[in-house]
């Protein structure tokens, strides 16, 4: 894994945490911004505390990528690795109840 890709898996994981750190808060914002009941005043005070939420505490700001080579495309969420290093594992035996499928 190069620098570049360990750096990019190192800033996914920092957004990760963001995320999880400020779930509740936003879910909380988002829900108060969207209830037609409350009047508009109120509503644009919880959007201006929304959007002063960081902007990498957001779950769309998270890639999935590969645990071993930072891949972000073609990434197994089972398994956190891409279908490149899963095929390889699997066909030297390494992942446990993973055979290869023939008939």
């Amino acid at each position: 894994m190069s620098v570049y890709e360990e750096n990019r898996c190192i800033k996914d994981h920092k957004h990760r945490l963001l995320a999880e750190k400020f779930e509740l808060k936003r879910n909380l914002f988002k829900s108060l911004v969207r209830d037609p009941e409350l009047p508009i005043e109120i509503r644009e005070k919880f959007q201006q505390k929304l959007s002063q939420l960081p902007r990498n505490s957001s779950f769309t700001r998270i890639r999935n990528r590969c645990i071993f080579t930072g891949r972000s495309r073609a990434v197994y969420q089972f398994f956190r690795m891409s279908r490149i290093v899963f095929r390889e594992l699997a066909s030297k035996g390494m992942l446990n109840g993973v055979k290869k499928a023939s008939w």
